[in-house]
């Protein structure tokens, strides 16, 4: 049997995480053959709940999962890992400024940083979901010096997912005849989902997104802010944020580093920027349209970029710029 992969799921008692560690153990991640020792890292007050989470994993009687080690340890959490899903993080509380969100998570994601830079293995892929993501992963990569800032990557694969959907329902078609959408920038309300090296699959023959949707008007305007917006949204009508959907993500993006991207299709992630790739400033988690082979991921490169892109793709940008010298700011660096 192939060794067995160490991975760390982080917030393990919350509802993302529920959501999320069944497919984990079940083997859609990291293959069907593949033995799993699953890490749940929460704060000690959670421990109880997760002790319930780790009964119901042991009764799910699944054939790849060898081990499960609940801990409120970073040392214990953190050791000798293949994977490390970075879920928790202190939520935004009503009335709370953006700043002291982010100054709350560089606490969290330098300490977590820190945890990885000691006990995990160097090839450990990192995937951040927790937010203000794409800030917090830039502090755990930068807090985790001798691990290559590649092996790093922020969920933006929901909003990715949610623009492929989108444009499947206008069209009426499945969402897997929609591919090579894209997310650029930062995992919030700035963030860009470009459709114009888009795809749709209509009856056979491929066509581009623009003619297959004939509404320039709603591609370039309720679709993005729409994609923007949809996890306000579902907070809105559920009154918890979406957890189903971010799990899916998670899963479509740890297999993809595990498995690679199909032929001829790219996806999102956010990724360390460096070498200006779009004219994207350097040293940030920005997400582009990548593509991946033998675990290691590649931006898509020479996508032609119009005026109306370049000036949202720049507006994310600015927002990251912002974020990430705030952020730097609380990390006495």
């Amino acid at each position: 049997l192939p060794l067995k992969s160490i991975v760390l799921v982080t917030g393990a008692a919350g509802q993302i995480a529920y959501s999320l560690l069944f497919s984990i153990a079940k083997g859609d991640v990291f293959g069907k053959d593949q033995p799993i020792i699953l890490l749940l890292l929460d704060i000690a007050p959670m421990l109880p709940v997760l002790e319930g989470v780790v009964m119901e994993l042991q009764d799910c009687a699944l054939p790849l999962l060898r081990e499960i080690v609940p801990t409120d340890k970073e040392e214990v959490a953190f050791k000798d890992l293949d994977a490390a899903i970075l879920v928790g993080s202190m939520p935004r509380k009503e009335g709370m400024e953006r700043k002291d969100l982010l100054k709350a998570n560089v606490a969290i994601f330098k300490s977590q940083g820190t945890a990885l830079e000691k006990y995990a293995k160097k090839t450990v892929k990192v995937l951040v979901v927790g937010n203000p993501a794409n800030t917090n992963c830039l502090i755990a990569a930068k807090s985790a010096p001798s691990i290559p800032k590649e092996n790093f990557s922020c969920l933006t694969r929901l909003d990715h997912n949610r623009a492929r959907s989108q444009v499947a329902m206008r069209c009426g078609v499945p969402a897997t005849h929609v591919r090579n959408v894209i997310i650029w920038g930062n995992h919030s309300s700035t963030q860009y989902p470009d459709v114009h090296h888009c795809l749709v699959n209509m009856s056979g023959s491929d066509l581009a997104c623009f003619d297959a949707v004939k509404d320039d008007a709603w591609l370039k305007g309720d679709f993005i802010s729409t994609v923007q917006q949809r996890g306000a949204a579902v907070i809105k009508a559920r009154k918890l944020s979406s957890a189903m959907s971010a799990a899916k993500a998670i899963c479509d993006h740890m297999r993809d580093i595990w498995s690679g991207t199909p032929e001829g299709e790219f996806i999102s992630m956010g990724v360390y920027s460096s070498g200006n790739s779009y004219g994207v400033p350097d040293d940030l988690i920005y997400s582009f349209p990548v593509q991946i082979k033998d675990k290691t991921w590649k931006v898509v490169d020479g996508l032609a970029i119009n005026d109306f892109s370049r000036s949202k793709m720049d507006a994310t940008a600015a927002e990251l710029i912002e974020e990430r010298d705030t952020a730097v700011t609380f990390l006495g660096v």
